[in-house]
């Protein structure tokens, strides 16, 4: 289970260096000076020198890139002086002549429109990413394993085909069309009748300041970023549901007498959800990192709406930072998930060892 976990390990580790190297050359070719950007249009050609030799823009590319990753990094090597102690915030583990070999958290340098650091602008908008994610995975989960269970048990009937149909429709539209549309639809011209905003976040804000819980405002969001899923559950819910109910336990279940929703909820849906609960941990892991587009176009205040934004500004270290942090979180998710597969299931494990 060791040798599993390392090679499990290794492979996310890669597959991180991999992005942060292809994002970091991707921004190499985009126009914009980061010392400008950094200090204003009118700032003097010594002061953009001295940012230029702060940030290592002077540096090579591949020097650029070594900078960056020893920045990002928990274990990295760094000059044995107070401004980098005060930069880094870093405990010491060893000290050779003037470097030291430090652990500290990932140093995600500062934005370049607002000068703050970016790893403060991300955790404050990650938790409205977290939160709009898990609403929509489990109102597509609960969703899609009912239809697709009640789609299997009326199979080629007009329900059957009519919840087929809304799942292969539900595949097929793009994220940000299905949140025009649905926008458009039930925050427009219905509008009177249902009460939803067009855009909106977690939170709103009363006449006298405080805040309270924006109920209405997370509902299209929610719906819009799950509705891809739980086509997908559906499917697979329905298809698994199918070839279980075959089965000779469920069979010999039918013989002794068993209630029909018995049968149905403890037996076969049981043996069933295997497919499905990989499936929700794989969406799970790309909601997290893909809400982009339904963050822009609903105004809700997460990791992709700000990417989107510091994009249209050139802001260079929060879209790193952003794609960074979005990376982690899709590899964690799917490495936690592989971890917990071989545990439960040891052909697995050998079949990846």
């Amino acid at each position: 289970m060791l040798t599993y976990i390392s090679k499990q390990l290794l492979y996310a580790l890669t597959v991180l260096i991999g992005v942060v190297i292809t994002v970091f050359l991707l921004f190499q070719g985009l126009p914009g000076d980061p010392a400008r950007m950094t200090m204003g249009q009118r700032t003097d050609a010594a002061t953009i020198e001295n940012v230029n030799r702060e940030l290592a823009l002077d540096k090579p590319k591949w020097q650029q890139l070594l900078y960056y990753i020893n920045d990002i990094s928990p274990l990295s090597v760094h000059e044995l002086t107070n401004s980098n102690q005060n930069k880094y915030n870093y405990h010491t583990v060893i000290t050779f002549g003037k470097y030291v070999l430090v652990v500290k958290s990932p140093y995600l340098r500062f934005s370049y429109q607002l000068q703050k650091p970016v790893s403060d602008m991300l955790l404050q908008a990650l938790p409205f990413t977290i939160v709009l994610a898990f609403l929509a995975i489990l109102f597509a989960s609960v969703f899609g394993i009912v239809l697709g269970t009640f789609a299997a048990l009326h199979q080629n009937t007009l329900l059957d085909r009519l919840l087929i149909f809304i799942s292969v429709s539900g595949i097929s539209f793009p994220s940000f069309f299905s949140a025009i549309l649905f926008q458009w639809i039930f925050a427009f011209v219905l509008a009177s009748i249902t009460h939803l905003p067009m855009t909106g976040n977690l939170y709103a804000y009363d006449l006298d300041g405080h805040t309270h819980l924006n109920i209405a405002a997370i509902i299209l969001p929610v719906i819009t970023l799950g509705i891809r899923p739980l086509a997908v559950f559906t499917q697979l819910t329905r298809s698994a549901m199918l070839d279980v109910l075959q089965m000779d336990f469920i069979r010999t279940a039918r013989a002794k007498g068993l209630n029909k929703w018995n049968i149905v909820w403890r037996h076969a849906l049981r043996n069933a959800l295997n497919p499905v609960v990989t499936a929700i941990s794989g969406w799970f892991a790309e909601m997290l990192a893909g809400a982009f587009f339904i963050e822009l176009v609903f105004n809700w205040n997460g990791l992709g709406k700000l990417t989107v934004d510091a994009l249209n500004k050139n802001d260079f270290p929060v879209v790193m930072g952003s794609v960074l942090i979005a990376s982690t979180l899709f590899v964690v998710v799917n490495l936690l998930t592989d971890i917990v597969y071989g545990w439960i299931d040891p052909r697995i494990r050998s079949a990846r060892n």
